[in-house]
């Protein structure tokens, strides 16, 4: 096949699952959705490998071919007007939050493939506000929702969706989100159907299989391009929300002939908080650091991954069993898997590879009844913060790093939605750290509650520090505080709250490590 036709076909996958994610993100009806753009979208071929997805969340994409996957082994036959939903951490989901919807597509009689989408709720239930407590058992986390038919051959199944509802704080709010999503669905079919009407049906399956080819090839002769060896690196959670010790992830990562074995044995055993990861979070992770290696031309699909190894041990940080809690592996974990796996390819691409950036994505979760509006409430929100400096220039302040592509919540929709108030947000000066290139810095914001409500923080990088490389100072960790009239008070990176009104959470992230001695240049 010609290589201009491959690069037609490249983009005319990828438009559906980008077009898919500009549906979902102007249907949706929470902040999270709407404004933070937290949801990932992604085209399957009839047999659950990945042929596209939307430049979306690294954490969403790289886990829902698990996702996918575990649905065709749960079930036999698929019908048009099928949809699928889960969200179970333990049978392809991330965590609880994050609810999936699958949907066949079918040409006439004939199965083409799958759409997939994933976006993150502001509340699944459980026993805190948001979903993402500091729980010992994946049970206080929320409702787990092992992959179901919500709509089987069009028809509804209305007591799921009632289910559903009755077990979530904000249900209205869920309840459009998820409507959002099934149009996201429905324009991917659509769209897809149209590619085959413009073509044929044979020479559409021929593509998606072609371009799976062509992305392997790309990532073997990427890979051959690292020297061979085994590369190994090791760094520190703060803690697992429960205890204090520290919680070690260790990596090896082995390069031989045009292929990669990620192992992550000698990590630490899974832990009693919600820092665990399931597997499907760490194939994510993975699939991620490697992907930053292939560039931009190599098609993002199942064939860029067929390379890779992942050795993840059970029972440890990095492959959780049940009933262990994971709503801190998604979001803080993830990103601590990065950070081991650059800081190990550094050793081998040492001018290609950047220093650690935040390494957190500080999440600040807020419920409680809003006595303004006269409705409960749910506020989820990533804070961004610094990213590490390059080989070749500074990091960038402010911004949404590794795991998570989201964007901030804007000030103005915040206070419009939540009895909340912003009364500070700039960049913390000088949190990144030093070198010839400089870490970017991160943020400060602080929120004011109007309202007595129920918070919960789960962040990282407060005790420990974002490395720089080749003589790059570290960048600054981060802090967190409570504001009263009494005066400041410092929190831990995870920690639960029950608010005043008037008090103030003031999130304060970290910078990214610096590159090169600020003194000597590259070390």
């Amino acid at each position: 096949m010609e290589s201009i036709e491959l690069e037609i076909f490249k983009n005319l996958f990828a438009s559906v699952a980008e077009e898919m994610g500009a549906t979902l993100g102007r249907s949706a009806y929470s902040p999270n959705i709407k404004e933070r753009r937290d949801y990932s979208c992604a085209v399957f071929d009839a047999t659950g490998r990945l042929v596209a997805q939307a430049a979306h969340i690294p954490v969403h994409l790289g886990a829902m071919p698990l996702s996918v996957a575990q649905s065709l082994r749960d079930f036999d036959t698929f019908a048009p007007g099928d949809v699928v939903l889960l969200n179970d951490p333990y049978r392809g989901g991330t965590h609880l939050p994050d609810l999936t919807l699958i949907s066949p597509v079918f040409v006439g009689e004939e199965l083409l493939g799958f759409v997939a989408n994933r976006a993150h709720h502001a509340d699944l239930g459980g026993s805190r506000p948001g979903s993402m407590g500091l729980a010992k058992e994946i049970v206080q986390e929320g409702l787990r929702i092992p992959p179901v038919k919500w709509y089987e051959a069009g028809r509804e199944n209305v007591a799921l969706r009632q289910l559903l509802l009755a077990n979530v704080r904000t249900p209205e709010e869920r309840l459009g989100d998820l409507a959002a999503q099934r149009a996201a669905n429905h324009i991917g079919e659509c769209r897809l159907r149209e590619i085959v009407e413009r073509y044929d049906l044979p020479t559409v399956r021929g593509y998606m299989h072609a371009l799976q080819e062509y992305a392997e090839r790309m990532a073997r002769t990427a890979l051959a391009f690292i020297p061979p060896g085994t590369y190994r690196f090791a760094d520190l959670l703060d803690d697992d929300g429960v205890t204090e010790e520290p919680v070690e992830i260790r990596v090896a990562v082995a390069i031989a002939e045009g292929e990669a074995t990620v192992d992550f044995t000698g990590t630490a055993a899974e832990r009693p908080g919600c820092l665990n990861c399931v597997y499907a979070v760490t194939v994510a992770a993975t699939y991620y650091a490697f992907a930053c290696l292939w560039g931009p031309e190599v098609p993002v699909n199942a064939g860029c991954f067929a390379p890779l190894s992942i050795i993840a041990p059970p029972g440890t940080v990095v492959n959780a069993t049940f009933p262990h809690a994971v709503a801190g592996g998604n979001v803080e974990t993830a990103q601590r898997i990065v950070d081991v796996l650059f800081g190990a390819l550094a050793q081998a691409l040492p001018d290609r590879i950047p220093a650690a950036s935040c390494g957190s994505m500080n999440n600040l979760l807020i419920g409680g009844y809003d006595p303004f509006r006269e409705r409960p409430f749910t506020y989820y929100e990533t804070i961004a913060g610094g990213l590490g400096a390059r080989p070749d220039r500074d990091g960038i302040s402010g911004v949404h790093t590794h795991m998570t592509n989201t964007l901030n919540t804007p000030i103005e929709a915040l206070e419009f939605a939540y009895p909340l108030r912003v009364l500070r947000y700039e960049f913390r000066e000088g949190s990144g750290g030093a070198g010839k290139y400089r870490g970017g810095d991160g943020l400060r914001r602080d929120i004011q509650v109007l309202c007595a409500a129920e918070a919960t923080i789960l962040s990282e990088r407060r005790r420990t520090a974002p490395y720089g490389l080749r003589g790059g100072e570290p960048g600054q960790p981060g802090e967190n505080a409570l504001l009263t009239p009494e005066g400041e008070r410092p929190l831990p990176s995870k920690v639960e709250l029950t608010l005043q009104p008037g008090e103030v959470l003031s999130i304060r992230t970290p910078g990214g490590g610096g590159y090169g001695s600020p003194k000597k240049g590259l070390a």
